[in-house]
């Protein structure tokens, strides 16, 4: 029985009105979700991506040292701007689904290097991205070109220092590339055919070579190895005398002996000089005169005066001597 002024509540809803209105409503949540995708990308394109991402992302690696450099961004930020830098080995490729992981010592640096030495431990091809940021603004990733590999580092010549210890040589290294190992060729000079080959861990760095020949000369020459493909050029070969073991005491104890020893003139030569007697001395330290050839003008001249006056002098004694002289017979005669 219908009831005029209302609906018939006792009629039951088809399953069409059902679905139908279930579909409605997923079509409305679908719209409003789609309009807020929307707004979110705008709001990124307004502020996030303005900032321009990072250009010329390049990778220098020497010696096992591995750099990631980018050009400083030439944008105007009222803060200092930011780098940060991920890498994605093989292990976050294929076991953490492609997940990326922050470089720790070039996350937020105001520097445009990272050293990512310690950071890419295996020899498993990794790739690199870097991106700016300033204040709240964030610039897009910028990617190396290729992946980078720690196998394609360049090696350089080893530093290398060669020296006699007795009857050893000592062979010193100075900042070898991490995993890699020295080979070191040594010979005795004029027989390099009968060379020995030494290998040196990286974390070694001196290498000790003993039981030489006494006064014999022997070269070492030496090259970093990463594997049987990667190698360094060798260094110039290195020569140095077996001096023999008792070199060791010989030249510290001569230079020790010579010490005293002029040590102790010193000390007798101002010893006799502080208790040396005044007619002693002045026998030792005669003073001679020089000759007239060699003396100043001025003494020359005084001396001549003074010649001058002796000889004046001379006459007038000679002179007087004389008027006696002549003067005296002639009393003698008047006295007689």
């Amino acid at each position: 029985m219908l009831r005029h002024g209302g609906p018939d509540v006792s009629r039951p809803v088809s399953p069409f009105a059902l679905e139908l209105k279930a579909v409605v409503m997923r079509r409305r949540w679908a719209v409003s979700l789609l309009w807020m995708m929307m707004l979110v990308l705008l709001d990124l394109n307004n502020g996030v991506w303005m900032l321009p991402a990072p250009s010329r992302v390049s990778m220098e690696s020497v010696d096992m040292r591995h750099t990631l450099t980018w050009l400083p961004l030439q944008a105007s930020c009222n803060t200092t701007i930011l780098y940060s830098v991920q890498f994605q080995g093989e292990f976050e490729l294929t076991v953490l689904n492609g997940s990326w992981v922050d470089a720790p010592e070039c996350h937020r640096t105001p520097h445009t290097h990272c050293d990512l030495t310690f950071d890419l431990g295996s020899d498993s091809d990794y790739n690199l991205h870097v991106r700016a940021q300033c204040g709240s603004q964030l610039s897009a990733w910028t990617r190396l070109s290729r992946p980078f590999n720690r196998r394609d580092t360049v090696l350089t010549v080893p530093d290398m220092t060669l020296s006699a210890v007795g009857n050893a040589l000592q062979v010193s290294f100075d900042k070898l590339p991490l995993t890699a190992v020295v080979r070191v060729t040594v010979w005795k000079r004029g027989d390099e055919l009968q060379a020995s080959v030494h290998t040196l861990p990286a974390e070694q760095k001196v290498l000790h070579v003993a039981a030489l020949q006494e006064g014999a000369v022997y070269c070492v020459r030496a090259q970093t190895v990463l594997d049987t493909q990667l190698q360094s050029s060798s260094t110039d070969a290195h020569c140095v005398s077996i001096t023999g073991p008792d070199a060791a005491w010989k030249r510290p104890t001569t230079v020790t002996v010579t010490v005293i020893i002029m040590a102790g003139l010193l000390f007798a030569v101002f010893w006799s000089i502080i208790h040396c007697r005044p007619d002693t001395c002045q026998k030792y330290f005669h003073k001679e005169t020089l000759p007239q050839s060699l003396r100043p003008v001025g003494d020359i001249q005084v001396l001549m005066r003074r010649q001058e006056e002796e000889r004046c002098e001379q006459i007038d004694v000679t002179s007087h001597v004389d008027d006696h002289s002549s003067r005296r017979p002639f009393t003698e005669d008047s006295v007689e």
